[in-house]
């Protein structure tokens, strides 16, 4: 699989004019390699593929386990650059132009590789291994799959238990430690739980503030599972009955998120998937409100391509993981934020396929 992967991004180098790629961004060394220890480079080369690491991979799951397929080359000094010695390995391979990653090398690093080998050109692989990603194979969903199961069931645990007078910071704690308690690597970012008027604040950091009767509590977390990060939020009512505005609120952002969801068809363009969910909280006066997109790839990364929002240029395909998430904040009241991650698929195979499955009904906890 990841020799496949490698070969597709060597006939792009090659159309191109380049032997040879040097992959330095972690997560798309994982994605051709298998696995990515800390500071580890790939070099596509012409003879074979190396992964060049500062130091011996310890074998840790949360790096991932490189493809035996590939040469190891452990660096003599630890505290060198991968990138700078996988280029003069290049170099001593006759390698005569090089492709890079060059919005992930600072400029001072760049400068550093074309010092090591000056004769060889440096050319920009730009944004290859991302756009070669989007489309997941039924492996890689199913690892986002089991992330969405270790969420929903950390999720589904803390619901059950006492809320009232606990600090966000303090669940979002024990959140984090349920999914690695239910087998994840870790969370797939900082969980974020907000109350009161705190809540439906897109990235919120956890605070101080102590959970009351009557507030609308809003959750955002996901699992990293194997290296594929998921993500699901859903907002609740504590102790009461919720009041008529919070009713309202939460029925309309539940409407835009289902339109959001509907929309994930293949050949349907990133925007209007933005503007399905994006209208009808629009239309109900809230569209100053409203975050910047609707969502986004989900992937290796938390946030990876492509981006649903209303300029966002490009169609969907069939097999592309992605979040719905639209959201409404109300200063000082709060707000309704629900998320969820889902697979686009064909109408044929039943449409977009839901991974994060925690009921979203309006629950009083």
């Amino acid at each position: 699989m990841y020799g496949v992967r490698r070969g597709r991004l060597r006939d792009r180098c090659a159309a191109t004019g380049s032997a040879a790629a040097l992959i330095s961004r972690p997560a798309n060394v994982r994605y051709l390699a298998g696995g990515a220890p800390p500071g580890a480079v790939l070099l596509l080369g012409p003879a074979d593929d190396v992964l060049v690491c500062p130091r011996k991979p310890t074998g840790d799951p949360a790096d991932g386990r490189p493809d035996e397929g590939l040469r190891l080359v452990v660096m003599q000094t630890p505290a060198g650059d991968a990138a700078v010695a996988a280029t003069e390995l290049a170099r001593t391979e006759g390698v005569e132009s090089l492709a890079v990653e060059e919005h992930h090398l600072t400029v001072a690093r760049h400068r550093a590789l074309g010092s090591v080998a000056p004769r060889l050109r440096l050319a920009d692989l730009g944004l290859a291994v991302e756009q070669q990603r989007i489309v997941k194979d039924e492996d890689e969903i199913a690892c986002l799959r089991i992330a969405a199961e270790i969420t929903d069931q950390a999720l589904g645990e803390l619901l059950e238990s006492i809320l009232v007078g606990r600090t966000e910071r303090h669940l979002a704690l024990e959140l984090e430690r349920r999914l690695v308690d239910h087998g994840a690597d870790g969370p797939a970012f900082a969980t974020s739980v907000a109350t009161g008027p705190n809540s439906g604040r897109t990235g919120h950091r956890p605070g101080d503030r102590r959970v009351e009767e009557g507030d609308f509590l809003s959750v955002c977390l996901g699992a990293n599972y194997r290296g594929y990060r998921c993500e699901i939020g859903r907002t609740f009512v504590i102790g009461t009955t919720p009041a008529d505005w919070q009713i309202e609120l939460y029925e309309l952002v539940f409407a835009a998120q289902r339109a959001g969801r509907e929309a994930l068809l293949p050949g349907t363009a990133y925007r209007d998937v933005d503007h399905a969910a994006r209208q009808i909280l629009d239309v109900a006066g809230h569209g100053e409100e409203l975050p910047p997109r609707t969502g986004h790839g989900v992937g290796l990364e938390i946030d990876e391509d492509p981006q649903l929002a209303p300029a966002a240029m490009g169609k969907l395909d069939a097999c592309v993981p992605v979040t719905v998430e639209p959201g409404v904040h109300l200063p000082g009241r709060g707000g309704v934020r629900i998320d969820d991650t889902l697979v686009v698929r064909q109408e044929a195979d039943g449409g977009p396929e839901l991974l994060t499955i925690t009921t979203k009904e309006l629950l009083a906890l």
